[in-house]
């Protein structure tokens, strides 16, 4: 194994991985970031753009002593919420399950950094369908220490360590990790009651 399992958890309740590629030889699952909050910044960028551009003009005439001197705070926050956007477009999360070097591999990308964890697939034992507890959007915030259950899919590793795959809808899931129960030829365990 090359790399930390402990860095691909994730804080949210569910990440909506899609099938990129599906071939003979690999699987690929793709995630692309937070889309809404990013385009919502965006275009309260691009809106704020509108008034932005006349008070840098202003204060380039005038100085920070004439009447747009006392708005300076339009073009910072214009440029800290292109800033926000552009991270959060850049956030980005793959799976691919490689039949030719038998491996799994997780990237994990932003502006920032890249993570990478690769695992053979004689490193893994089975696949775990249950339950993680997942802090509340507030407890994140520090409001709250609420947890909930949320359904995830695991891959279970021989040192004993797991592995976050997805996490959602139940049935979604369950299709998902019986199609990868068949590319890694490993077992797929569910917990008690979780299907019923």
């Amino acid at each position: 194994m090359e790399g930390n399992p402990a860095q691909f958890e994730a804080l949210g309740t569910r990440l909506g991985f899609r099938v990129d590629t599906s071939t003979d030889e690999s699987l690929r699952l793709a995630w692309r970031g937070a889309r809404f909050p990013a385009f919502l910044c965006l275009g309260i960028a691009c809106v704020l753009l509108f008034l932005s551009v006349p008070i840098v003009v202003a204060i380039r005439q005038r100085g920070l002593e004439g009447p747009a001197g006392s708005l300076w705070y339009f073009p910072v926050m214009n440029l800290i919420l292109l800033g926000v956007a552009f991270y959060l477009l850049s956030l980005k999360r793959t799976i691919v399950m490689d039949q030719k070097a038998r491996q799994v591999r997780w990237l994990k990308s932003s502006i920032f950094r890249r993570l990478r964890l690769c695992v053979d697939y004689a490193e893994v034992t089975a696949l775990r369908l249950g339950i993680d507890e997942v802090y509340s959007g507030f407890a994140v915030a520090g409001s709250s220490d609420e947890k909930y259950p949320v359904p995830s899919l695991r891959v279970i590793l021989a040192s004993g360590d797991s592995v976050l795959i997805d996490r959602g809808g139940i049935k979604r899931l369950n299709s998902l990790g019986e199609r990868l129960s068949r590319l890694l030829g490993k077992p797929l365990h569910i917990e008690d009651g979780l299907l019923d």
